[in-house]
């Protein structure tokens, strides 16, 4: 990544990488971006992301694996419906089975 991207574009680069099926959480993005207390700032990139298509915001959840971003999408269940097509199972707006779905970038990329 280029030192002089915002941290929003670091934020999008990140989330363009979770693969198809899988979640992460707004902190795993922060923390692998080395600003581990900045999951806020990162639910606000991907609430700002949603006319770029090439940003799967619906794939970054909160810590506990519950859709807080739902409001930030257009219609009334667009999140888990994006998600439900993935194949990633939502019960009351919590993911099922979150810890076998959850991809953390800190482990899966490269530092």
């Amino acid at each position: 990544m280029k030192d002089n991207e915002n941290f929003f574009e670091k934020s999008y680069s990140v989330a363009r990488l979770i693969p198809y099926g899988r979640v992460t959480s707004y902190g795993a993005i922060a923390k692998y971006l080395g600003a581990a207390r900045s999951a806020r700032m990162v639910g606000w990139a991907m609430n700002s992301s949603h006319n770029d298509e090439s940003i799967p915001a619906h794939r970054v959840v909160n810590r506990m694996g519950l859709l807080t971003g739902k409001q930030h999408f257009e219609g009334t269940n667009l999140m888990q419906q994006l998600l439900e097509s993935e194949g990633v199972k939502v019960v009351d707006n919590q993911i099922q089975d979150f810890e076998k779905i959850f991809w953390n970038p800190s482990e899966e990329l490269n530092l």
